[in-house]
């Protein structure tokens, strides 16, 4: 079996690449009840895989209008994730947040939407790795990070907080 340590992250390749982005209001921030594709049953933030031509920002943005009806103001870049999962998948993953939206949150055939306080992030509903860099990104602090996976079990994971973003998004 794989190990985390097997890994090597400088010439790792991903099979897919997409975005989550997280909008903030009033102490709350902006979280999904998925229905269905990858997480399906799992609380996260609007996100998705990148169209072709299509820049991290542009999908981020795409992607909270399809899953919920509205459109984040003033999206920023504020942390990478990159995910192997045992089966040979694998997924680069940048992380957004926007400082409000415009439009009121709708239930598509995606997901539910609902504002949570930040004093009650569902962590347990959420991706085992969430708890980890979920709080840096509350905190507005830039990372990158990766992670193992085999199905939904973590098997090893590296978070690093840097003092800024890159002056270009990865992708």
């Amino acid at each position: 079996m794989q190990t985390y340590t097997d890994i090597d992250w400088t010439t790792w390749t991903p099979v897919e690449r997409a975005t989550l982005i997280f909008a903030m209001r009033d102490e709350q921030v902006l979280l999904i009840h998925k229905k269905r594709g990858l997480g399906a049953g799992k609380v996260n933030g609007p996100g998705g895989r990148l169209d072709p031509g299509e820049t991290s920002a542009q999908c981020a943005v795409r992607e909270m209008q399809e899953e919920v009806c509205v459109t984040p103001l003033n999206p920023r870049l504020c942390g990478e994730l990159k995910f192997q999962f045992l089966d040979g998948h694998s997924i680069h993953g940048l992380i957004y947040r926007a400082d409000g939206i415009d439009g009121e949150p709708q239930e598509t055939d995606e997901a539910i939407p609902f504002w949570c306080p930040l004093s009650d992030v569902p962590y347990g509903r959420m991706w085992m790795d969430d708890r980890l860099w979920f709080p840096l990104m509350l905190n507005d602090r830039y990372f990158t990070s990766q992670y193992l996976f085999d199905d939904d079990t973590m098997l090893g994971c590296e978070i690093m907080p840097l003092p800024h973003p890159p002056a270009q998004p990865p992708f």
